[in-house]
């Protein structure tokens, strides 16, 4: 099986690829900006007619797709996150139109939900900022396509590697400098009241994995989460713990506007354990142990 990985170079993407090179018979090609790729593409400005060329050329059976931008202008979110998953979905329609296409989603595409409810596939999608907007418009242009496909609308992915922009990557970065220092210290955050829906990164890349391999169609969106929403707190509590820090998390700082915005989430998980056998099987706690022996401590002079 030949499968083409887009943004293979991100959080997600890295984990992805060791997953699906563990897939019998798997060979797994690589499409980003870097000379080093076996695809040259930026979906951002790539054009169907000559994407549908060289994935004609590269014969994928199967195309994951994570590229996406999670900051930025409206523009590039716009071009990133909608145009690029409708350019995709053209050019395969051109190229490879039987090769299944696996879509990064994200559980900003809901928006609001009411507290202690959980998301089922089949709820309205009112996403309150550009960010999800966009994320939105890409997923439905995958949904909504002629081909082999499955949007994977992943809620808060956290694990080995958590990029410094997001919450606990950022906080397992504080916690490593004031570490590094030798003193007690303060971390400042935000609010950390608001509830998420959590899930180990490595838990993802086998869900992924699990929708290349499975045979005969899938649901055309399907929810990755671990079905229990946490306040965010328990992140910073759990790397706390991890890196045995004897400080204080002050939560004075500036805050995520769309943690103010919605401050509640959580999936039913119900329909991927169905389609796909997937369970989250990384519990938070090793989760964020897992994140903390993996942050570099800050460089020395």
């Amino acid at each position: 099986m030949r499968i083409l990985l887009l943004g293979a170079d991100g959080f997600l993407g890295r984990h992805a690829a060791t997953a699906l090179r563990s897939l019998p018979g798997a060979t797994v090609l690589t499409a980003g900006r870097r000379p080093d790729h076996d695809l040259r593409l930026d979906l951002a400005t790539a054009q169907a007619g000559p994407l549908g060329e060289e994935l004609a050329a590269h014969a994928p059976d199967a195309v994951v797709n994570f590229a996406g931008a999670v900051a930025g202008s409206a523009v590039k979110l716009a071009e990133v996150n909608a145009r690029g998953p409708a350019v995709l979905c053209e050019a395969l329609e051109q190229g490879a139109p039987k090769a299944r296409l696996v879509h990064i989603g994200s559980a900003g595409e809901y928006g609001v939900c009411a507290p202690g409810s959980s998301l089922a596939e089949d709820a309205d999608a009112r996403p309150v900022g550009v960010y999800g907007a966009t994320k939105l418009a890409g997923s439905l242009a995958v949904a909504g396509s002629p081909l082999d496909a499955v949007v994977l609308r992943v809620f808060n992915p956290v694990g080995p590697g958590a990029p410094a922009g997001s919450l606990p990557g950022r906080l397992a970065a504080e916690l490593r400098r004031a570490a590094a220092e030798g003193t007690d210290g303060v971390v400042r955050v935000g609010d950390l009241s608001a509830h998420r829906d959590f899930v180990d990164a490595r838990d993802i890349a086998r869900a992924v994995a699990l929708a290349v391999a499975a045979e005969g169609p899938l649901p055309r969106l399907l929810n990755l989460a671990s079905g229990q929403a946490r306040p965010v707190r328990a992140i910073a509590d759990g790397l706390v713990t991890a890196a045995g820090f004897t400080g204080r998390i002050d939560e004075s700082g500036a805050g995520s506007e769309r943690s103010a915005a919605v401050s509640w989430q959580q999936a039913d998980v119900s329909a991927v354990a169905g389609a796909l056998g997937w369970h989250p099987e990384t519990g938070l706690d090793e989760t964020l142990r897992d994140l903390w022996l993996s942050t570099e401590p800050p460089a020395t002079a």
